[in-house]
């Protein structure tokens, strides 16, 4: 591998050595690599290997070099050393999380995932008052093919001129995306926008002002002189008795120029867009909207690990109530989720707070996001590195507020990323949670930090919180004292002195953490690398172990993943219904003898057998049990067999017949005979119905 490396015209003190024996390589330092030294870049553009630049401000020019070379065939990629800790007052310390940074730039690309597809021909539905309407229309018509939606006529009215075709009336539904989009209206005003001729003759005629440039009747003005009838007589545009007349049509883009949204959800489809009249941005957007467009596929969903719903009863939910883009609903019938990948934004809050791992996140997948963790905490720890922390934030909104701290810290009016803190950018901050972050600790990493800049649905930082309760309580429960978990809400008009402050007083915390630093890779299932984690957590932890740690307790399905359960046996009947119910085989029956058994280890919380137990006798309870027993399954509740009292063949349970039979003796239908059948296995109550003398056969009838 190649890595170069600048220090941007001597403004940041590299050790050039400690660097290179940290990557392994002999690294020259350059000032001016994109200036003077350039041909320092294109010699190794010509090599094989992979090329690191130390530098993402001239990503644009170097890519220019790089196509003008003869014989460029190395694959380069880009890393920012500056704002994120060459800048910094202690810049000098940060050999190690720079040599990180740079050892993480080498990994290879995650593997390709699944793309999903939208195709758009243009056709763009403009939403709103008919004067601004038309003015957004004319900056867009050449390229894209036109139709308003007049929401009143605004302040100036429309033009005389038609120049696109107008809808009006109530605007009933807008569902769909990016090429798909549903548009269903009620037209119930009694002005035909497709008769009228904007001849102007109703609104001279109209004495109230009823009809203004939208060619629409105020009823709320009306008083029903019917003038602008007898001005339309020709034209037949204006009928008051015709019946409110309902439509349907499909576009492939939709901008709204009104005051209210036409989709409340946090995170709109794409192809929907909103102008404010200023901001020239979205139409540009929107000019370029015409093609075939591709996007990841953000998730992978696995229904049976899914504990959604069982015989038509709910459990976890977790996915479905966090999304904000209401791409995914429930399918009690199919037992499952259903997840619209043309709605998913990739934000992956559904797979963080996913119990079992049904849900999934794709791009990069928990593997490749597992090993820059490692590959980042171990270089760290390699190079000198101490009481490394991880930030994690977004790839875009956050990794500008690193820069616009770091340009700061250049000019001495901000500390800078401190020298332990190694910032980590996502595609979304939801997208990671529990396991991966008790994985970082069991990397080496002494604090997670995870940084919201506002974007975020509200939802996603109160699934945030409620992690980080729960790994928290982990840590703090394994003796590892202190705060490893935290929330930074930093709004995106923060200046860089306030996320300064916040990186300074997370910088002088000293958690502690595990003794020794894990080597093992994740697993692609979250359950199994929760368990690796927690399994070195445990092993390296300060001694003694309780032996449980009581998590904080949530609905079903959005509590702690982890935990037991207690059965009342006096309620109990074994039934089985809870066996039955549950999706991870957590809870078992025992062939052999009426007993119910339990497995820990693979309870995720999800609540499906207390919902669906008949005697309400289960009660789940957070938790984290050290001992051996969380890795057994133990018998919970056991009862007698119940023997027919005709063949002494065991069928059911003492107490399952006992029950039925109490609740049924005061039945008219289960008196006498009738109710000691039901103390017989299936056979001899059919023999004993069929031999009866008391019984009257269908023979007979």
């Amino acid at each position: 591998m190649t890595t170069l490396i600048c220090d941007c015209n001597r403004t940041m003190p590299l050790a050039t050595d400690a660097l290179g024996q940290a990557l392994g390589e002999n690294l020259h330092l350059h000032s001016t690599l994109c200036r003077r030294e350039a041909g320092a870049f294109q010699q190794a553009i010509r090599g094989g290997d992979d090329v690191v630049v130390a530098c993402t401000q001239e990503q644009r020019l170097f890519g220019e070099l790089g196509a003008a070379t003869e014989g460029a065939v190395a694959p380069v990629k880009f890393v920012n050393i500056r704002e994120t800790g060459g800048w910094s007052r202690d810049a000098a310390q940060a050999m190690p999380k720079l040599a990180a940074l740079l050892a993480a730039a080498h990994l290879p690309d995650p593997d390709p995932v699944p793309t999903v597809t939208y195709k758009s021909a243009g056709r763009l539905l403009i939403v709103g008052p008919l004067d601004r309407a038309e003015q957004a229309g004319a900056l867009l018509d050449d390229v894209l093919n036109v139709t308003l939606f007049a929401q009143g006529q605004g302040e100036r009215g429309g033009a005389q001129g038609r120049r696109f075709p107008v809808l009006s009336g109530r605007l009933d539904a807008v569902n769909g995306w990016l090429g798909a989009f549903e548009v269903q209206w009620t037209q119930h005003n009694p002005i035909d926008l497709d008769l009228c001729t904007r001849c102007n003759a109703c609104l001279a005629s109209c004495p109230e002002g009823a009809i203004g440039l939208d060619y629409q009747i105020d009823a709320g003005l009306c008083r029903s002189h019917r003038d602008c009838v007898a001005a339309c007589t020709v034209a037949g545009a204006i009928d008051f008795d015709r019946p409110p007349q309902t439509g349907a049509e499909t576009f492939d883009l939709v901008l709204n120029l009104g005051a209210q949204p036409l989709f409340t959800r946090h995170a709109p489809p794409q192809g929907y867009f909103t102008w404010d009249g200023v901001d020239p941005s979205v139409l540009l957007r929107l000019r370029d909207m015409v093609g075939e467009f591709e996007k990841p596929k953000f998730f992978d969903y696995k229904q049976k690990l899914c504990a959604h719903s069982r015989n038509a009863t709910v459990g976890c939910d977790a996915c479905v109530q966090i999304c904000s883009a209401e791409a995914i609903s429930s399918d009690i019938r199919n037992q499952q989720v259903k997840v619209n990948p043309n709605l998913c934004v990739g934000c992956g809050a559904c797979t963080t707070v996913c119990p079992t791992g049904a849900m999934s996140y794709s791009y990069p997948r928990i593997t490749d996001q597992g090993a820059r963790l490692r590959t980042l905490l171990s270089t760290y720890a390699q190079a000198g590195g101490r009481d490394a922390i991880v930030l994690l934030h977004s790839q875009d909104r956050g990794q500008a507020m690193i820069e616009r701290l770091g340009r700061a810290a250049g000019l001495g009016l901000a500390h800078g990323v401190p020298a332990n803190v190694i910032p980590l950018a996502l595609w979304h901050t939801a997208s990671l949670g529990l396991d991966l972050w008790l994985s970082a600790v069991a990397y080496g990493a002494s604090q997670i930090a995870v940084m919201t800049t506002g974007e975020e649905a509200p939802q996603y930082l109160d699934g945030l919180e409620a992690q980080m309760e729960t790994a928290q309580a982990l840590l703090n429960g394994l003796g590892y004292e202190g705060r490893h978990l935290h929330l930074l809400r930093v709004s995106e008009a923060a200046e860089p002195a306030d996320l300064d402050r916040s990186l300074q007083a997370l910088a002088a915390g000293k958690p502690a953490a595990p003794a020794a630093r894990a080597r093992h890779a994740l697993a692609p299932e979250k359950r199994s690398t929760l368990d690796l984690a927690l399994d070195h957590l445990i092993a390296h932890a300060p001694a003694p172990l309780p032996q449980a740690i009581a998590l904080p307790a949530g609905a079903p399905g959005a509590g702690a993943p982890l935990g037991g359960l207690e059965v009342d046996s006096a309620r109990c009947t074994l039934c089985m219904s809870c066996v039955s119910a549950c999706p991870s085989s957590a809870l078992m029956d025992n062939p052999q003898a009426p007993q119910l058994r339990f497995l820990e280890k693979n309870c995720v919380q999800c609540g499906l057998c207390v919902t669906t137990c008949p005697e309400q006798a289960i009660t789940l309870t957070p938790r984290l049990l050290l001992t051996p027993q969380r890795k057994e399954a133990v018998v919970v509740n056991e009862t007698q067999p119940f023997h027919c009292v005709r063949c002494n063949k065991p069928f059911g349970t003492l107490k399952g017949v006992e029950t039925m039979i109490g609740r049924l003796a005061g039945h008219a239908m289960f008196q006498g005979a009738a109710l000691e059948r039901l103390k017989m296995c299936g056979d001899c109550r059919v023999i004993e119905l069929y031999s009866s003398e008391n019984e009257t056969k269908i023979t007979q009838l």
